[in-house]
């Protein structure tokens, strides 16, 4: 639970200085041709980087390393051999994109061809791209720290990615410089300062990894035996994306919108469930070397019951309340009431598929931890299937938003898939009596909590328009859902309130 705790306060930390950031984006770019470029090309290596490093790599990674350490075992010369396999693949994979960028971006967006967002897609792309490099090392970094149980120099890092970028649209805006460009450059030096961050949080855990020659080793065929599944589900994962943004490449601001919308539900996401995978992961493959199936239940289901505490609530209010969300949060500057309505729609759309994410981060350490990493591939091609069948197949009918629609069914396919897919593990993969009681009240409460704010939505609706006044309306909204939620969750028996305070305790 502290690990959990460690992770999500520091993510919490990243993301709303990510909203500071994504503000001032959108406030100095708008929605224009500078936002969507910024947009593909900073994609891209993030694209890259969950298909290398969060995909294929940490998936394989985590699991063995942390054996390793369970078992007494040479972990570290295992992790150097990682590490230097992992950063000569990278440093060929970035001098291969400089060369192929322009094709690579009419990949990503073809309906850019012709158009001014192109040539400074692929000018942006160039520059960000070796991000890549520096962000996946900071995941083998950041997989090594986690599996030794030092959650928080890992769930800091990407802090400084937005420091970073906020500091650089600074100084540009203050001497008068181009605000997009100073924000594409500042991407690759975040990559450094992330990784940097986390080799020497490992180094002081006693782990100071310097990548050598690359060997093919025995553990290394075992590595990539494991790897190339994970990255194919990583792939796919990936390819959902890029469908989306195909399509919506093709409607004017559309990428941007869907990008804003993007950012937004990304924060309990973020916080929640990258939260949960990070430190359950690691827990689970401990405890399943250890033969504790009753741990490794109980682990599972208080993740879960956290999770959906913290989840269901904010999926209710992304729902109920987007439009004074996304209009206090973006509009100003160059972002105009019309671009509100349409990231607010999204926003909408992806809340009703946030429970799905988050589910899918807790039952898929379920496979990784056995080391099963072809079961989520061929689910998650099954998910690609549909959501490229539905965002190809409603587009011409619901226009832009077919994209969002698509991402949030492909999901709840995929936690379907992935539910059905642990029942031959036992009970180990069952959730407790305690969570299946819960949860119907948790749904309960999270409902009720939404009527009291779509009628606070409706009284505060006058100072939700007003300048200044609708930072402390939007504010008032944001505590009586919580103080809400609360009430009737302590009404319902949904949560305990002494559970989180003792968490915070042993935090």
């Amino acid at each position: 639970m502290s690990g959990f705790l460690t992770v999500g306060f520091w993510t919490l930390a990243s993301r709303i200085l990510g909203f500071v950031r994504d503000a001032m984006i959108l406030a100095w770019l708008g929605t224009g041709p500078a936002y969507e470029a910024f947009v593909v090309a900073f994609r891209l290596p993030n694209m890259f980087r969950r298909f290398f490093a969060e995909g294929a790599f940490n998936t394989a990674f985590v699991p063995i390393f942390s054996k390793k350490v369970q078992g007494g075992e040479d972990a570290q010369a295992f992790a150097k051999e990682a590490l230097s396999g992992l950063a000569a693949v990278l440093i060929l994979l970035t001098l291969l994109a400089q060369l192929i960028m322009p094709w690579l971006i009419w990949g990503l967006a073809s309906g850019f061809a012709g158009q001014e967002q192109f040539a400074l897609s692929v000018e942006f792309g160039r520059i960000a791209f070796p991000y890549i490099l520096f962000i996946s090392l900071a995941a083998l970094f950041s997989g090594v720290l986690n599996a030794l149980g030092h959650f928080a120099a890992a769930a800091a890092a990407p802090v400084l990615l937005n420091i970073v970028l906020v500091s650089a649209m600074a100084g540009a805006i203050y001497m008068g410089a181009d605000v997009a460009r100073a924000l594409v450059w500042g991407i690759p030096f975040a990559g450094v300062a992330q990784a940097f961050l986390v080799w020497f949080a490992a180094k002081r855990a006693g782990f100071a990894l310097v990548p050598g020659l690359p060997k093919w080793t025995p553990e290394m065929r075992r590595l990539v035996t494991i790897a190339v599944p994970a990255g194919l589900a990583g792939g796919v994962v990936q390819v959902n994306l890029l469908v989306g943004q195909q399509v919506a490449s093709y409607f004017d601001r559309a990428v941007g919108w869907l990008y804003a919308a993007d950012r937004l539900y990304q924060l309990p996401l973020g916080v929640v469930g990258i939260a949960v995978g990070v430190v359950l992961l690691p827990d689970l493959s401990r405890r399943l070397r250890a033969r504790d199936d009753a741990g490794a239940r109980d682990a599972l289901s208080r993740a879960a019951e956290i999770s959906l505490a913290l989840t269901l609530p904010s999926a209710v209010a992304l729902v109920v309340i987007p439009i004074p969300l996304v209009s206090v949060l973006f509009e100003r500057g160059a972002t105009t009431s019309d671009d509100v309505a349409a990231i607010a729609l999204a926003v909408m759309v992806y809340g009703l598929g946030l429970p799905a994410f988050v589910l899918q981060k807790l039952l898929q350490p379920l496979f990784y931890a056995r080391e099963n990493t072809k079961a989520p591939f061929r689910y998650a091609l099954v998910s690609m299937v549909i959501n490229a069948a539905i965002a190809l197949g409603l587009a011409p009918f619901l226009g832009w938003i077919a994209c969002a629609i698509a991402t949030t069914l492909a999901a709840w396919a995929m936690v379907g898939l992935l539910y059905l897919g642990t029942r031959p593990m036992g009970e180990v993969a069952r959730f407790d009596l305690r969570f299946r009681t819960r949860i119907p009240r948790i749904v309960l409460a999270s409902l009720l909590m939404g009527a009291v704010l779509w009628g606070a939505m409706v009284v505060l609706m006058p100072f939700l328009g007003m300048a200044g006044w609708r930072y402390l309306a939007l504010l008032v909204l944001i505590v009586l859902g919580m103080v809400s939620f609360g009430l009737f969750g302590q009404l319902l028996g949904a949560i305990g309130l002494r559970e989180f305070k003792g968490a915070f305790r042993r935090r």
